[in-house]
Order: C-alpha cells, then structure tokens, then sequence
C-alpha cells in the first residue's frame, strides 16, 4: 500500500541506551545535557531575537510538536504491523479510522485519530547507531565532525520574528538529546524541563522583595561592567550572551506565561486522558506552550531500546504513548491549533524483522515509520510499505521496500509543510554555504 485516504543529571532510574559495543559499533556523544548554569543561558538562547520570517500568518503562526521515541521503537509494534507472519512476533492489527488502513493493537487510541494524520512507512537512513542516528533525525544531516547542524526546533525559531516571555524552543524530559541550535548558535537550543508535575526550578527568588532588588541593582552596576571590562566590542552579542541571559531569565520569572508549565491549571479528567506519566504531562503542556507562544516543543519517551524482550519493551513503550499521542491530536483540534502545528511522533530508527535468540529485535534503519499530522500534512493517507517477508539481504536492504524516502527527503517535507523553504542556503559562521536540507519534498502526503 503505498497511498491511502541517556540519561538525564541526577536521575539514576532514566533508561539507557545500549552500549554500542554489543552490536560492534563506534559511538561518541554527540550531544550532552547542560550541568550548573544551564537555567539562564538556556532561557536567553530560547528568546533571542531571529532574523527570518516564515510565511505563516503572523497572527497564527505555525509550530512544531515532536514526539520524540528514543531507543528505537519497532514498527512491526507500532504502526506497521505484519501479524500472523514470521517476523511478525506477538502483535495483532487493528483497524483505524481510515479504511483498510491497520496499525498495531497496541495503540488502541491512536488508531481512533488516524484519520487526521499520515504515515510514512517507508523512511531509510545509512544511521546504525544511537547517537549518530538521533543526530540525523534530528537535524536532517548525518554527523560532520567540522560542524554541528540545527534541529528542526531552532531553524523554525531562527525564522520565526515572534516572541514570548518564555522560551519559544522547548524540550521536556529530554535525557541527553534536547534539539540544539547548531551553527544558528546557542541562542537556539532548547530549554529543557523535567516532568510537568514538579514547577520550573530556579523561578521563585529565595530571599526578600528588598535583598532581590540589591542583588539585581549590583548584578547590573557591578558584576556586568566589570565582565565588560577588557573584552570584545562584540563579546557579549556573538559569543556569552551573558547580559541577554539575565535579562531573559528575569523577564521570564516575573511573566505570567510561567503558568503555560504547569499543566495542574487543567480539568482532572483532561490530565487523565493524557496518561499518567511524565511523557503524558509533557504532551499536555506541550499544547499549554504552543497557545502561551512557543514555536517548538519536544516531549521525550524512552524506553524503546528491545534487544531482548522485545514484545514486553514495545507494549510498555506503546500504553504510555497511546492515550498521549491520541489526547494530544484531540486537544490541538479543540483549541483550533491543529492546522497551524506540525505534530512528528517517531524515533531514531526501526526494530529488525527478525527476531534475536534473546526474543528481542535488533536496530533497524531500513523502511521504518513516522507519524505526521497537522499544518500542511494530508489526512489519513499512508505514504510507503514494507513486505510481510522481507528478504533481508544484507547488501540490497532497502530491496523490499515500496517508495523508499530518506531522512533528508522527510525533513524537506517538514519545512514545506511550516512554510519554509527546504532549499534556503544559510552561510556558517565560517561562511560555508549549507541548505536547510538536502531532500526532496515528498508531495504525496502534503495537503
């Protein structure tokens, strides 16, 4: 069928991923989390000032929410289920709300919102390996040790002229893979928060009305011009941004767009529809951020790494991800956001078809899926499919796979769909020319 109508600081409980040298690969960390003094800089990245426009109405501008699936989850227990197959393994089909269109039993809800999204089953990418995998999804580039490439999160704030008092690029519970800013600069990474249940940490002052003023007054008059002193003219606009991020963190903390966190502000029964779970409150305040004037929020979920167990892995994966990505599309439908946020829900690649001695699957970044919904993005249509037996021939991997479409390809459609040009040429700050991506747009799942 091809077209139908890591570990976060000071949290010894967050699943890893695996090591690497269990499956004879080479892997480096490519991205880390901020330690002490992340809360400001990465207040002031988030709010600076971009320098390019999108097309969108300017009194509706477009946003992305991205679901991330950190680990690798499978396909065959997700949304391109082969039952009753060899390489099928435990997982039923159920069917959707679009006709002839079936995902796995696992995701009872979701299949009841299939209708308005889409599903691309067929994306490859040449990334075996954690890290360097996420690093492509993320940023539509493979690894270049000479630079580093934004995310989808930071180019839409880059070219995005609106602001907030809170940051407009956002990753919640993001282990150590939040989107970052790349050669656009550290402006533009994203501000990362922990579970929604628990306030932003470091907002309300410890200490008096009057020995805040003092602390303020001296911070400015004192501790800045003497930071000033003896460096760059240029200093503080192109390399510490050390004024802006105490400017923005102040400006934040005294905002009443702080409450856009703290997802208890809504109905009992509309938190429990989302799950109970970190992931389930990230989604909720994922909405709660995009109407408050985010551009980018990223919700993480790990837990998806199956090279054993892998039925038990996935199914656990799949009950906190179901109420959550189904109440999310819900919920941006009813508070009319629907048609100006791009919704991504995938992860660094597949599961193997086969299944190992250790009853779990193996990475696979060969004809895995992606779920899309919202702005720009066709209803219930399916864009690829895999084979029921595929031949797994090591030297033609993608042989079985129906209208195959590259990392690069799903990220040129993304920004078509935000009204962006995917072929926009930035100069680096070494004044290396580079486009936003390096795809083709895949057409037949925009609307």
């Amino acid at each position: 069928m091809s077209t139908q109508t890591t570990r976060w600081p000071n949290q010894p409980n967050k699943p890893r991923l695996c090591d690497v040298r269990s499956h004879l690969l080479s892997r480096r960390t490519l991205l880390s989390a901020g330690t002490s003094g992340w809360m400001l800089s990465s207040i002031a990245h988030a709010l600076s000032t971009s320098t390019e426009s999108t097309q969108s109405d300017p009194a509706k501008p477009k946003n992305v929410i991205v679901l991330w699936l950190e680990g690798g989850p499978s396909q065959l227990e997700t949304f391109d289920p082969h039952p009753g197959g060899i390489y099928g393994g435990d997982t039923k089909s159920i069917e959707t709300t679009v006709s002839g269109l079936q995902i796995s039993d696992l995701l009872p809800q979701t299949a009841e919102i299939m209708h308005h999204a889409s599903l691309i089953r067929s994306v490859t990418c040449k990334e075996g390996d954690h890290e360097r995998a996420i690093y492509n999804l993320k940023s539509g580039y493979r690894p270049d040790p000479t630079l580093t490439h934004p995310s989808i999160g930071a180019i839409l704030c880059q070219a995005d002229q609106s602001g907030a008092d809170i940051p407009r690029h956002i990753s919640i519970v993001p282990n150590n893979t939040p989107g970052r800013g790349g050669f656009l600069g550290a402006k533009h990474d994203a501000f990362k928060v922990n579970d929604p249940a628990s306030p932003v940490p470091d907002i309300n002052r410890p200490v008096s009305e009057s020995r805040y003023e003092r602390r303020i007054h001296d911070l400015y008059s004192i501790v800045e011009t003497e930071f000033k002193r003896g460096r760059l003219q240029k200093m503080e606009r192109d390399r510490t941004l050390h004024q802006s991020a105490t400017d923005a963190a102040l400006k934040m903390m005294s905002s009443d767009q702080l409450d856009a966190f703290d997802v208890t502000k809504e109905s009992i029964q509309l938190r429990e529809s989302f799950g109970d779970s970190p992931f389930g409150r990230g989604c909720l305040a994922a909405v709660r951020l995009i109407e408050s004037g985010a551009r980018c929020v990223e919700v993480t979920l790990g837990g998806w790494d199956s090279h054993i167990t892998n039925h038990r892995l996935q199914s656990a994966g799949c009950k906190t991800l179901d109420p959550a990505l189904a109440s999310l599309v819900n919920l941006l439908k009813e508070r009319e956001l629907f048609e100006s946020t791009l919704l991504v829900c995938g992860g660094e690649f597949g599961r193997t078809p086969n299944i190992n001695p250790a009853e779990g699957r193996d990475h696979w970044p060969h004809g895995f899926s992606l779920l899309l919904a919202g702005c720009g993005i066709r209803q219930g249509t399916v864009h690829g499919a895999t084979a029921a037996k595929p031949k797994l021939d090591p030297n033609k991997p993608i042989v079985d796979i129906e209208n195959p479409v590259t990392i690069e390809d799903v990220h040129a459609t993304l920004y078509t769909a935000l009204g962006l040009d995917p072929h926009h040429e930035y100069q680096t700050p070494i004044g290396r020319p580079i486009k936003r991506s390096e795809g083709k747009v895949i057409k037949e799942i925009l609307s």
